[in-house]
């Protein structure tokens, strides 16, 4: 959760930025929000999701919907960089607010559902994971 906490302030930053109006702060807050999202993703993809479905069936479904959210935050923060260069204000302010929304909503259900199955069914390597997801 402290990488959550890390991506929301960042975006946070970002929006903060950009109501400003100075685009190099704006695209020093974009590419971090960028890089940090785009890191979280990795590691929940390449080490949670997977350990998780080895030894969870019933956690497939969850973790399909977290992989499918992920794809669409991938997709906005593809936008988001393409309108930071632009220096297009509209643009960044709608796909911030649609990543901000779609944040909120992944984070919950990561938070209420599939983090507490993780818990369940990798008690053992879970405290490895949850290392590994506080240090990124």
């Amino acid at each position: 959760m402290a990488l959550h906490h890390r991506c929301d302030h960042l975006l946070a930053a970002a929006e903060t930025q950009l109501q400003t109006g100075a685009w190099p702060s704006m695209v020093a807050a974009a590419e971090g929000l960028i890089a940090a999202m785009l890191e979280h993703f990795r590691v929940e993809e390449e080490q949670l999701f997977p350990q998780l479905a080895e030894v969870f069936q019933a956690a497939a479904s969850p973790i399909e919907v977290m992989c499918s959210e992920h794809a669409q935050m991938r997709a906005l923060l593809e936008d988001l960089g393409a309108a930071v260069e632009a220096h297009d204000q509209g643009a960044c302010t709608g796909i911030l607010e649609t990543l901000h929304f779609l944040v909120q909503q992944h984070n919950y259900k990561e938070e209420t559902v599939l983090y507490p199955m993780a818990d369940g069914a990798l008690r053992e390597a879970g405290v490895r994971i949850a290392a590994q997801l506080s240090a990124e």
